[in-house]
């Protein structure tokens, strides 16, 4: 649930992020598949997700069902394990979810990503 409530924040940023671009074709529609839209897109993503977990461990979505990100060792992330987690992440989806779905067979219910980068997601339960 953590991932879909993301999805949709991320939705609205990207959509806000927009705006901006659209003043560099004078208002028009971006030509499908125009790497530099494209290229900016998936920077201001990177930034979404990356930039919430070193700074607080966690999403906005993560933080409603109060999930965190550390590391094996119990320790924040660092930029260079959140980058691989992120663009790990992407092939996981673009993998039908198969990514995901390996923590089913994984003995520590790592996702791929996570296995690759070193993160782990933890589940704070909830508190008063």
């Amino acid at each position: 649930m953590a991932i879909a409530y993301d999805c949709c924040l991320l939705f609205s940023v990207l959509f806000f992020a927009t705006l901006p671009a659209l003043a560099v074709t004078g208002g028009n529609a971006f030509v499908a598949g125009n790497p530099f839209y494209s290229a900016y897109l998936l920077l201001i993503s990177w930034f979404y997700f990356v930039w919430q977990w070193k700074t607080g461990r966690q999403t906005l979505g993560m933080r409603a069902w109060h999930i965190y990100l550390t590391t094996r060792g119990g320790v924040s992330p660092g930029w260079k394990n959140l980058t691989i987690r992120f663009f790990l992440a992407g092939v996981s989806l673009s993998a039908l979810g198969a990514g995901f779905l390996w923590a089913l067979a994984d003995k520590e219910r790592l996702t791929f990503h996570d296995r690759l980068s070193g993160t782990v997601l933890v589940f704070a339960g909830k508190t008063a």
